[in-house]
């Protein structure tokens, strides 16, 4: 099969994936033309849950945290703490009560508005979330988190320009936090502006290296201009991180078909589709890798 029988339109591509997105789990962004089909990670960099420790969320954790709130219940930190324990464990009506307590007790604490809109984020309550990030930003306008949360949010619902905006804000503001400059490559690459995606991927693989996001966005973005053994590299180092991402596996799948390694490309589609049946790029590529036999 040639290279023009496997070209796809952009635009229709980009909308089944937008489709697939819609799962609260790793997915991909689909770039498709001259045999391209590239699926770069569209997470906000892990992002779907309260960023604490695994073990905060344990019974244990929070048992201790409500004996602490028992002794001293007029303690606002204490709820937003044991609300970020309840997010990482999914219990996020508690987390909703423990962090409007906490805004009770102090109405200007920016950490817990936006702690609140990440709960509201992933109980599908996204103006509620806006609007907890926007009081949070109201409060400290110099509050990277909140600009990262919100950008994420008007990413996620094609505000580009508004994402782009927020992400450039914390980004000025010196964040140290990685998924600023994961968001922003990825809004770059939605723009084919790769240069300056590469360059916000690297940023964030040197702040988060044990991360396969960006090493798939970045790998996106080389293949893209072209550069098939970079674009290796980086999914190959993402399998390593993190072997169970079926967006990584594709990916490395995609090299091997432009390389005409059909045995090899069609293993790792179906790698990737053990590990997330309806993974749409992986199904489409491995389609087309039959197709050739």
């Amino acid at each position: 099969m040639t290279f023009a029988a496997m070209t796809a339109d952009v635009s229709a591509i980009r909308e089944a994936h937008r489709r697939h997105q819609r799962r609260p789990k790793l997915a991909a962004m689909l770039i498709l033309g001259s045999a391209l089909l590239l699926a770069g990670c569209q997470t906000d960099n892990s992002e779907s849950m309260i960023r604490v420790e695994r073990a905060q969320g344990s019974e244990e954790n929070i048992a201790s945290l409500s004996s602490v709130i028992a002794s001293n219940p007029s303690d606002p930190e204490g709820y937003n703490v044991r609300g970020s324990a309840y997010g990482r464990a999914g219990e996020f009506r508690r987390a909703l009560a423990d962090f409007d307590k906490a805004i009770e007790l102090n109405p200007r604490f920016f950490q817990a508005y936006a702690n609140r809109a990440l709960v509201q984020r992933n109980m599908g309550n996204q103006q509620a979330a806006v609007a907890d990030y926007n009081a949070a930003l109201q409060i400290n306008p110099n509050y990277d988190v909140a600009y990262i949360g919100r950008g994420n949010l008007y990413r996620q619902a094609g505000q580009l320009d508004a994402a782009f905006n927020d992400f450039n804000k914390a980004i000025q503001l010196d964040t140290s936090d990685p998924r600023a400059y994961h968001n922003r490559g990825l809004i770059y690459q939605a723009r084919n502006e790769h240069g300056q995606a590469i360059e916000d991927f690297s940023t964030a693989i040197s702040l988060s290296p044990s991360s396969p996001e960006p090493y798939n966005g970045r790998g996106i973005s080389y293949a893209a201009q072209g550069d098939d053994d970079n674009a290796f590299s980086d999914f190959n180092t993402a399998i390593n991180l993190n072997g169970k991402v079926a967006e990584s596996w594709a990916n490395q799948a995609l090299i091997y078909e432009r390389r005409g390694e059909k045995a090899k490309a069609s293993k790792s589609y179906s790698h990737a589709l053990s590990l997330d049946p309806k993974y749409e790029p992986a199904r489409a590529g491995l389609a087309r890798v039959k197709s050739m036999s």
